[in-house]
């Protein structure tokens, strides 16, 4: 699964970087932990390339209240299509999540790992979005980032991973009136993402902790990097 993550370049770098075309996420700022039911930027094209500020974790139109929005912060990639909560967002509510990593943990020894793109460009995350109303008319735009088995140089740190796009798979996931899902599933299947990781300290296991030392080399836990050559 994917359960926490990044984003700490600075705005117009994001812009520069993803060819953004409007940026409304006003309240982003550079996060180190970002948690389910934090907000954070994420990309959509409703006829502009543009970021919204949305909450991690997705809240159906139909849920009586947004609290089962922290059990639905990841879609697997195999099962989108059959299951009710995504299978009528596939078509015209894909978006993208913006990191510059994610963390992981192993399964034994529960050690945290930072894992970014090898040339710590940013990692677009494939996701779907949607708006909640509650009641009393609160209106709330949340996401789920879709997972899917990790590639080989990770897997041994956990066996699934975040939808990484490519710049062009970016702009075909997000522009959902002129791509087909099925389009994109099929580009989907071809990516291969360049990834690189390193062990960081159980600090960021708390969602409080949110500084750069989040990210920083654990030097004293460098076990599994020789995988990484």
């Amino acid at each position: 699964m994917c359960g926490r993550k990044t984003l700490s370049k600075k705005i117009t770098s994001i812009i520069e970087e993803m060819n953004i075309e409007e940026w409304e996420a006003h309240n982003y700022k550079p996060n180190y932990n970002i948690a389910p039911t934090n907000f954070s930027p994420v990309i959509i094209n409703d006829g502009a390339k543009k970021t919204k500020m949305m909450r991690w974790g997705l809240v159906p139109s139909w849920s009586k209240n947004d609290q089962i929005g922290s059990k639905m912060i990841n879609a697997r990639l195999e099962t989108i299509l059959e299951k009710p909560a995504f299978s009528g967002l596939v078509k015209n509510n894909r978006c993208v999540v913006l990191a510059d990593g994610y963390f992981e943990w192993t399964r034994q020894h529960r050690q945290p790992y930072y894992i970014t793109h090898t040339e710590n460009k940013i990692l677009p995350l494939a996701g779907l979005w949607t708006i909640w109303k509650s009641s009393n008319s609160y209106i709330l735009s949340t996401y789920t980032v879709i997972t899917t088995s990790a590639v080989n140089n990770v897997n041994h740190i956990h066996n699934r991973m975040p939808v990484i796009l490519d710049q062009d798979s970016v702009d075909k996931w997000t522009n959902c009136n002129r791509f087909t899902i099925s389009e994109c599933l099929n580009d989907i299947s071809l990516l291969k993402p360049s990834l690189k990781f390193h062990p960081v300290s159980k600090i960021v296991n708390s969602p409080k902790n949110n500084s750069i030392q989040n990210i920083r080399e654990d030097k004293q836990n460098k076990t599994l990097n020789f995988f990484s050559n």
